[in-house]
């Protein structure tokens, strides 16, 4: 099925929290009509049902789920910080594995002052997720990229104007 309008396609999301991902992941599913995996909604559903310290799980469980949908054909968006090569390179092999295409994408906010608003100030929206502090997401792991990707600068701009960007690098009509 190589070439055909219906091959699959993993879109892998990454950014530090509060660089917008989620909101453009989720617009995009929306636009696709494509599964959504979002890693703390999985990490945790299992710490509350489960009572596990997680670590490596939820990406192994997020990746089985899009494994299933990518093997019946259907596009798949993963929403998570995606912050190490490791991480990158599992989610371009379940791609492979399937046959399906596979569209890094990178979301950044390179307005700093922006950027800890919006992690300081944005709604929790994963019951029982307490969401990082700014001093967390500053510290946290993330690997300059050495792949292709697509990076979209939320910086400065409203969804709407994030979200055209996004559909024009990866050549999606307009949204509408």
């Amino acid at each position: 099925m190589p070439g055909s309008p219906t091959r699959p396609h993993l879109y892998a999301f990454s950014g530090l929290p509060g660089s917008g991902k989620t909101t453009l992941a989720r617009l995009l599913a929306r636009r696709l009509g494509a599964l959504h995996l979002r890693i703390d909604t999985i990490e945790q559903a299992l710490r509350d049902l489960c009572a596990v310290e997680v670590g490596g799980e939820g990406y192994a469980l997020a990746r089985r789920i899009a494994a299933d949908n990518l093997a019946l054909g259907l596009c798949v968006i993963s929403d998570c910080c995606n912050p190490i090569a490791l991480t990158r390179d599992a989610w371009e092999g379940i791609a492979a594995a399937c046959g399906a295409r596979c569209t890094n994408v990178e979301i950044v906010c390179t307005d700093r002052r922006e950027h800890r608003w919006r992690v300081e100030n944005r709604p929790g929206d994963v019951p029982n997720l307490r969401p990082p502090a700014w001093a967390e997401v500053e510290a946290r792991e993330y690997e300059a990229w050495t792949r292709p990707r697509i990076v979209v600068d939320t910086a400065g701009r409203s969804e709407a104007e994030s979200f055209a960007e996004l559909c024009a690098r990866l050549a999606l009509d307009r949204p509408r």
